[in-house]
């Protein structure tokens, strides 16, 4: 599958600092950073930029707040030619405290937003673009908002935004190929002037399989991350992605190599992937947290117990 327009971002310390409370170590991030280069990859993303007077240093690692010092550190005396990505959140960052583009390691940023609170992001992503960075819009728990107010949300942004791409997010790993196909048919009739992309969750075992259909169907810009690491059970895995694509820009063997090196012995030190409990929260298109609790609690295995709580929320 090779279309010249595609652009891959890499979303592993972001997304997988989800798990540890985004306290990678900068030996880690470094490592996945060269990597990411040596393989061609046109963005990485590497946390998020939260406000400190929101979140505490001592309970949150470095790439909750991507300061640019320390990003600085990360890549300092590594040849690349991928671009930096953060992710802000709606109403969690403070927008002064972010620097021009031209003083910042940083090239791009991600704006994550409901539908419900979509003027607020296009606000903050026109305020990005002003200071000189590349910009999103990431729709999140899409499968929770599919009526009305999402085409609302994209003539609005599409009327008033100046972003490059807007990503259709499948937060709870809920949709299956004919609503992704649908999703991606209406973001690209309404979208004339900006890219398409997609970010998949694989609770269902189909983060990967639902970026092929969004690539079918017309996104161009595709999130993934190394090994499928990620929140509960993780993102279509990049490598899966790079080898889909066929295209000669991207070389696996880094990416290959990294898995080896680093990601084999985290998966010993922290869960992520497809385990019953997060099949199950996708299934019933619902937030992965209650999977995540019971995953550190004594039921950790107990899945029909689980089940029936989810259907039944209201017996205990």
């Amino acid at each position: 599958m090779y279309r010249e327009q595609i652009k891959v971002l890499d979303c592993t310390i972001r997304d997988g600092g989800l798990i540890n409370n985004h306290d990678f170590d900068r030996r880690f991030v470094r490592e996945v950073y060269k990597a990411i280069s040596a393989s061609g990859i046109d963005y990485i993303e590497l946390g998020y930029k939260n406000s400190k007077k929101l979140f505490s240093t001592k309970e949150y690692g470095l790439w909750k707040f991507c300061d640019d010092e320390e990003i600085k550190k990360i890549i300092d005396g590594i040849e690349s030619n991928t671009t930096i990505s953060i992710m802000v959140d709606v109403g969690r960052v403070e927008l002064d405290e972010v620097k021009p583009k031209n003083e910042s390691p940083v090239g791009m940023i991600r704006t994550a937003s409901y539908v419900k609170d979509i003027d607020k992001a296009i606000h903050m992503a026109n305020h990005f673009d002003e200071k000189g960075y590349e910009t999103t819009i990431n729709i999140m728990a899409i499968s929770k908002d599919q009526g009305p107010e999402l085409d609302e949300a994209l003539h609005q942004i599409e009327e008033e935004s100046r972003i490059k791409a807007l990503y259709i997010v499948d937060s709870f790993g809920a949709l299956y190929q004919e609503p992704v196909e649908q999703l991606i048919k209406r973001a690209t009739h309404i979208l004339k002037t900006k890219e398409v992309g997609f970010h998949g969750h694989n609770h269902q075992q189909l983060a990967f399989g639902n970026t092929i259909e969004a690539i079918i169907h017309g996104a161009n810009y595709l999130d993934g991350t190394v090994y499928g690491i990620g929140r509960a059970a993780g993102n279509c895995p990049l490598e899966l992605l790079l080898g889909f694509l066929k295209n000669p820009k991207f070389d696996i063997r880094p990416v290959l190599d990294l898995i080896s090196t680093e990601f084999i012995p985290l998966r010993n030190k922290i869960e992520w992937g497809y385990i019953i409990p997060y099949a199950i929260s996708g299934m019933m298109n619902e937030h992965p947290r209650t999977a995540m609790a019971l995953r550190k609690s004594h039921k950790k295995e107990d899945y029909r117990e689980f089940y029936e709580k989810m259907l039944n929320p209201e017996i205990e």
